[in-house]
């Protein structure tokens, strides 16, 4: 049984993906075990974007995000008979990223440099007008991961930016889905806080004296 296409190929342009409902995919994850590549090729394709994202907004760069996520999807591979509830496969594969990016960051000896501004998410191909609003507003959200959140909200929140609903992040995280509910309403609180003033400081820009 052999990997899919490479990583570097796919996120540049990623192929369509179908969504996989719950029912379906719970019967992919059983092909993929019993050694169809045509079933895991359809769960790479469709979980591709998300670890990608997760592990860019985790790492801040694209050639790192692009390693972590072959990893990631290397070791799912060899990993598939662990996933003991095929229905969880989601919150079992980002067991995994989160396993692999903090490999990364440990590797490193130090905290990963904050995101530039600059930073950018895969995109299908939006107006330059719509990449305009998205940059500003990612910058803004950028700003205020850094600035006014925990390590703890900040993989929350990366989590968050991925496809991925409460139950799957909870599963993720290790904890419960109670738990991460409220934690998710507590960040978001916490974000709209924290924009406010980060957004009038850039509109007001700086005070003379």
């Amino acid at each position: 049984m052999h990997l899919p296409p490479t990583i570097a190929s796919e996120t540049r342009r990623p192929p369509p993906a179908t969504v996989v409902q719950d029912d379906t995919l719970v019967a992919l994850v059983a092909r993929a075990k019993a050694g169809d590549r045509e079933a895991y090729t359809v769960l790479y394709r469709q979980f591709l974007d998300d670890v990608y994202r997760y592990a860019l907004v985790r790492l801040g760069s694209k050639e790192a995000a692009e390693d972590a996520t072959q990893t990631v999807f290397v070791r799912a591979l060899a990993a598939l008979p662990t996933c003991r509830q095929n229905a969880a496969f989601v919150g079992w594969l980002f067991v995994i990223a989160r396993s692999v990016v903090a490999d990364q960051l440990r590797a490193r000896r130090r905290q990963t440099d904050p995101i530039p501004d600059d930073a950018v998410w895969p995109a299908a191909g939006p107006s330059p007008e719509d990449e305009a609003i998205r940059g500003e507003a990612t910058r803004f959200l950028l700003a205020a991961r850094e600035n006014c959140l925990t390590l703890r909200e900040r993989e929350l929140f990366d989590l968050l930016l991925t496809e991925m609903n409460d139950k799957q992040i909870a599963q993720a995280l290790g904890r419960t889905h109670g738990a991460v509910r409220t934690a998710h309403s507590r960040l978001l609180v916490k974000l709209r806080e924290c924009l406010g003033p980060l957004t009038r400081r850039e509109t007001t820009g700086p005070a003379h004296v």
